[in-house]
């Protein structure tokens, strides 16, 4: 009973940056209410199954420690660019390519990631946060398109979330703290409910089980810019579970080896692939969970084995997915705020250690968040390109990366210090 009422709360930890990234991709790509609570639900389902096979230690994959996979927030902004440009079939197409990429290069990840050191890691980080905020701002006044948009009822809905988050936040501590957006949703939701704002036919529709279903968007297809963008976000996310992987090492007292690493990749790679296959999403390590055994104390793998297979039971009871549609827009959208504020936060964390250290990481980060932010502003600057250098410069993000990766390069490879991933280990998701 101990281990699992200790597995539930990993579960809570980590609730809302799981479903809060289907829930925002699903709703800028006009999903119906029945597309999103599928969504959703395997999402959950997905988590489960990618923290089971990272804690299932063996010969071939899984690092064998107490770590939490979920969808990383890197992913959503690159998914909503994918999905309006090519549909959401693209998506996936390029989500499965990107698994397969990782599981080649996992074996050489140890040795590829002197070309992502905290200045290009960061810079990516913050390009991708900043990219997101006008989707959060939108739907604090009810979403595209709303004929009530801007309205004073959306507005206190949207602002008294982010305020309840806020408060939360600043005046709790440990697990209430952790869990600050989760709570502030519900807060939210409760509010609006109250001015009728909620619709509850989604849940009254939705069945008591299902069983996964792969490819239940359509068959994938693949587009090279949308398998480039998405190979550059599981690189990234590889970056951040490295530094996981070694605070959560440390706290468990274990000595990770190259091999631990690749075994730790692998399992990534695997549930990208999977998740691509059962239209879910890529995964990382939450870093968010580390910093809960950090105040527990509880190190064991059983407890996030059990954490692992509760999410798995409630990914297939599309009800409970169903009880997370019914959140009103603008509430989404004030919690939105503050989850991709600290995505910029991060990068700029991750950034200012590192951004005074040679005179050229100044340029690389200006240069390169300039070159990201502009492609998304103005994204037909490179319109009579070739259809191959397009692919580099069609996205904010892609062009923001590759800048940062290239003049990272001119500026500091010469050198052979090695510069080290840094461990996120503050909440990047919840």
């Amino acid at each position: 009973m101990r281990t699992a009422a200790l597995g539930f709360q990993h579960v809570l930890a980590m609730y809302a940056g799981a479903i809060l990234v289907p829930l925002i991709v699903g709703d800028a790509l006009g999903f119906t209410s029945e597309q999103l609570t599928y969504l959703v639900g395997i999402d959950i389902f997905m988590c489960g199954v990618a923290t089971i096979l990272q804690v299932f230690h063996n010969r071939f994959f899984g690092i064998g420690l107490p770590v939490v996979l979920g969808c990383t927030f890197t992913a959503v902004g690159p998914m909503i660019a994918i999905g309006g440009e090519f549909g959401i079939t693209a998506i996936y197409g390029a989500i499965i390519v990107s698994g397969i990429f990782v599981l080649v290069i996992s074996q050489f990840f140890g040795k590829l990631v002197r070309f992502f050191p905290p200045i290009v890691t960061g810079t990516v980080v913050m390009i991708i946060g900043l990219t997101l905020i006008p989707t959060a701002i939108t739907n604090m006044g009810g979403g595209e398109g709303a004929a009530d948009f801007g309205s004073m009822a959306n507005l206190s809905l949207a602002f008294g979330t982010l305020v309840c988050i806020i408060l939360l936040y600043r005046y709790t501590k440990g697990f209430i703290r952790s869990i600050s957006i989760l709570l502030g949703l519900t807060a939210g939701t409760v509010a609006a409910m109250l001015m009728g704002k909620v619709d509850f036919s989604a849940i009254q529709e939705a069945s008591l089980f299902h069983i996964v279903q792969p490819f239940y968007f359509g068959m994938p297809t693949f587009e090279w810019s949308a398998i480039l963008t998405m190979i550059l976000v599981a690189m990234v996310s590889l970056v951040e579970s490295t530094g996981v992987y070694f605070a959560t090492g440390d706290i468990v007292e274990k000595d990770l080896s190259e091999e631990d690493l690749s075994n730790g990749y692998r399992a990534e790679g695997l549930a990208i692939f999977l998740g691509g296959i059962f239209n879910a999403f890529p995964y990382t390590a939450f870093s968010q969970n580390v910093g809960l055994m950090q105040m527990t104390g509880v190190k064991s793998i059983r407890v996030i084995m059990v954490a692992g297979l509760m999410l798995v039971t409630l990914g297939l009871v599309p009800k409970v997915a169903a009880i997370t549609t019914i959140i009103p827009t603008a509430v989404l959208g004030g919690a939105m705020i503050a989850m991709f504020g600290m995505v910029i936060a991060q990068g700029i964390k991750m950034l200012g250690g590192v951004i005074s250290q040679t005179p050229g990481n100044a340029m690389v980060v200006a240069c390169s968040v300039g070159m990201g932010m502009g492609v998304t502003v103005v994204p037909e600057l490179f319109q009579h390109f070739p259809a191959g250098i397009q692919i580099l410069t069609s996205n904010g993000i892609v062009a923001g990366s590759i800048t940062a990766i290239v003049l990272n390069i001119v500026f500091n490879m010469k050198s052979k210090r090695v510069q080290q991933p840094t461990a996120m280990i503050d909440q990047k998701s919840a």
